[in-house]
């Protein structure tokens, strides 16, 4: 048991977190990049992501794994984005700062998304059973290009706090 649920219910909780997260960063990241600030859905997108995050350590660990290493990176660059928007407001280059560990902050989620959807959905383990195939590869490499697209919109934009 963790935090009193059994292992499905925290994981249950644990990826409930992890897609609200998702879903607030694809509302609130494209708004920012294209100017519209949105205070209330960046702040669950912080939060759920960083929830995420924090529970994923709470799972029995035995060794060091790539998802532990993706955790550790994540909760660094969700600290920093943190610290960019509330503790210095987006002033200076706080913004630019936010705006890039908001952006990583939401490929590391949906990099893990797409991880586990190739690991756990059937038709997607058997296009990419060993996580190395090409269909595996595209569809990361589709993420990260969207996801540098983002964040270079978003770093050239006008303010919009």
């Amino acid at each position: 048991m963790i935090l009193g649920l059994t292992i499905p219910q925290f994981t249950a909780l644990h990826v409930g977190l992890s897609f609200i997260g998702i879903a607030a960063g694809l509302i609130a990241l494209p708004a920012y990049a294209a100017g519209r600030w949105m205070p209330r859905m960046t702040a669950i997108f912080l939060v759920t992501t960083l929830a995420t995050t924090l529970t994923g350590f709470l799972f029995p660990i035995g060794n060091f794994t790539p998802a532990l290493g993706v955790g550790i990176i994540s909760t660094l660059v969700l600290a920093i984005a943190l610290v960019a928007l509330y503790g210095y407001g987006l002033n200076g280059r706080a913004r630019i700062i936010y705006t890039i560990t908001a952006t990583i902050s939401l490929y590391l989620n949906m990099f893990v998304l797409i991880v586990q959807a190739f690991l756990k959905v059937e038709t997607l383990n058997n296009l990419a059973p060993n996580g190395n195939e090409p269909p595996f590869v595209v569809a990361q490499t589709v993420l990260l290009v969207a996801a540098i697209c983002l964040g270079w919109k978003a770093t050239r934009r006008r303010r919009a706090v």
